[in-house]
């Protein structure tokens, strides 16, 4: 018999609900202001292009926050059904955040939701702008409950612990806890830079077919507007979050970078294998002194190592290493393709470069890999707490024999391989049916489409 650890069990089981579920709302977060954007600029204008495109953007937002939600829900039962321990020891506060996040953002996204969606042609402009206002504004303040919950549990502040169980002592330091600002500002922004290049990689993907061909151009165009400069800040902001988290949970640094030993002018590891067991690096390629100079603004600042704490009490270094990567990988395209495309507007190019129209459509998921890595990056460093310093992981979760986690482990995977299958597939025929509605020839995926003409170039 194989031995069913429940406690790596139930990691798994809620990282595959929490990594399936943050790409959701990274993405409606994103779209629903976008959608704003474009409703603004419809009254503004009165261009109809800006309206057929927010029309058909709306159908995918509905999908894409329906799904959200259901996935979401799931989780707040794995509090109970996997973790009680955590749910009993830190209820009294994690309970609240959780609420407020369901009567302040939910409820108002629901109340305005059925209007931004089907009121077009039934209420006034004004109040159809409200309505996705308050939608787009709601989905801000359903991601300031959940980080703020998420970051009390990585900086705990504010709390006091009476008979074992965990009670708040000053709610605003506790809400804004040492890390939350930082991590909000680092996953809105990340929210936004994923809608933008979704957005831009489709008009794009447009362009290229010479379909929709002025929708597309309003798409990457806008798009690039947004994360032609967005995504540096993200850089700025990515590192003053470091710095924070070198404060505050040094040992989440150590594992991500990979360094084992403390001192000073330690250099920037590129790449390595890290070795939990031998405390060691395999195939290390690394920058010498660059690191202490990126960490700590200094170039002989120092950064503690990994075995500056016992084995137990620090993260295994292999996952949140090659995902701080990732995501870093990620950004560094991100801002390149950003100059670039600025580089190509200025020369009024941008429509017509072909190569870069593919590589933007290669580009549309980078913003989803690159939030799914950050997420990574954060939950595996904090290992092996839950709350940090406060409640182990192990300690934790609910005594439920393994195999009843690994039974309903399956389950999940199997429903949301079909239900939530069958949603993207129906998102996907509504991009590829695109605003104006018009189906595409029977024969158009044999035509030779880099031979097709472009529209002349311009800026939109």
């Amino acid at each position: 018999m194989f031995d069913l650890d429940p406690v790596m069990l139930a990691r798994i089981q809620f990282a595959f609900t929490v990594s399936f579920h943050i790409l959701f709302p990274a993405f409606t977060i994103g779209l629903s202001m976008w959608l704003l954007v474009l409703e603004a600029l419809w009254l503004r204008t009165g261009k109809p292009i800006y309206l057929e495109t927010a029309k058909h953007w709306s159908k995918i937002f509905a999908v894409s926050f329906g799904m959200g939600v259901v996935s979401g829900i799931v989780m707040s039962y794995e509090f109970g059904t996997n973790w009680s321990v955590l749910s009993h020891a830190g209820g009294n506060i994690l309970g609240p955040l959780l609420s407020y996040e369901v009567l302040t953002a939910f409820f108002l996204e629901a109340g305005f939701l059925g209007i931004m969606l089907f009121g077009w042609n039934h209420v006034p402009k004004g109040v159809h702008l409200l309505a996705t206002g308050a939608v787009a504004f709601g989905t801000l303040i359903s991601a300031f409950w959940i980080l703020s919950a998420n970051s009390w549990m990585q900086t705990p502040a504010g709390y006091e612990v009476r008979d074992g169980v965990l009670h708040a002592k000053d709610w605003v330091e506790l809400i804004f806890n040492p890390s939350f600002p930082y991590r909000f500002a680092h996953m809105v922004t990340a929210a936004y830079l994923t809608t933008a290049f979704c957005v831009g990689g489709i008009g794009a993907w447009y362009l290229l077919h010479n379909r929709n061909v002025a929708h597309g151009r309003v798409m990457l165009g806008m798009a690039l507007s947004l994360f032609v400069w967005l995504a540096p800040v993200q850089l700025v902001i990515g590192d003053l979050h470091g710095l924070n988290t070198l404060e505050h949970q040094p040992a989440k640094v150590a594992a991500l970078e990979a360094h084992w030993e403390t001192g000073s002018g330690i250099p920037l590891i590129l790449f390595a294998i890290p070795d939990n067991e031998a405390e060691e690096n395999h195939f290390e390629v690394a920058i010498p002194g660059l690191g202490s100079l990126i960490l700590t603004h200094e170039w002989d600042g120092e950064v503690k190592g990994l075995k500056s704490w016992a084995k137990d009490d620090r993260p295994n270094p292999i996952i949140p290493f090659f995902a701080f990567r990732i995501m870093v990988g990620c950004g560094m395209i991100m801002i390149a393709m950003g100059f670039i495309g600025a580089f190509l507007w200025f020369r009024g190019t941008l429509f017509t470069t072909r190569w870069y129209l593919r590589a933007m459509v290669l580009c549309w998921p980078i913003g989803f890999l690159a939030v799914l890595a950050g997420w990574f990056v954060t939950e595996t460093g904090r290992q092996p707490w839950v709350v940090y310093n406060i409640l182990r992981t192990a300690d934790a979760v609910s005594p439920v024999p393994g195999g009843s986690v690994l039974a309903t482990l399956i389950l999940f995977v199997v429903v949301y391989g079909f239900i939530f299958g069958a949603g993207l597939y129906y998102m996907a025929k509504l991009v590829r049916r695109g605003p104006d509605a018009t189906p595409p020839s029977p024969d158009e995926d044999e035509v030779d489409l880099s031979r097709r003409p472009l529209a002349a170039s311009g800026n939109p």
